[in-house]
């Protein structure tokens, strides 16, 4: 981290002693949404793998990769700059915030019609000793 810190004030003006602290703070927060965004992600990965039914990691999946989609397009716009490509960076993430959601609900409705029933009830833990005590 710090190297990355000198190596951006050095490409900024050429000297160490001097640091472009815009490029600082830029690279803090890309660094910052990009972990996140990842950290989310990879919750939302495992939630659908680990949860019990169709609902469940429907919920896993819809929230949180929306969530991490936004967050690794915040870290591309720390990165873009002010340009043409922020604003196309933010035209997508807009579109995501909206149709990620609705499509979610979609398919969990469709689901529903189709006659797929929650499962409800307490859950029981898997016998993995066959039975013998």
């Amino acid at each position: 981290m710090i190297y990355m810190i000198f190596a951006a004030a050095e490409a900024s003006h050429g000297a160490v002693h001097h640091i472009d602290w815009l490029a600082v703070f830029r690279l803090i927060g890309t660094v910052v949404s990009l972990s996140a965004g990842l950290f989310f992600v990879l919750a939302g990965t495992i939630g659908v793998l680990r949860l019990p039914d169709f609902y469940t990691r429907l919920h896993a999946a819809g929230m949180t990769d929306t969530l991490g989609a936004e967050l690794i397009l915040i870290s591309l716009i720390f990165q873009s700059g002010w340009s043409l490509m922020t604003l196309k960076l933010l035209l997508v993430a807009f579109f995501l915030l909206v149709t990620s959601p609705t499509a979610t609900h979609a398919v969990a409705h469709a689901a529903y019609r189709a006659g797929l029933k929650p499962l409800t009830g307490k859950m029981q833990a898997p016998d993995v000793d066959g039975g013998a005590s």
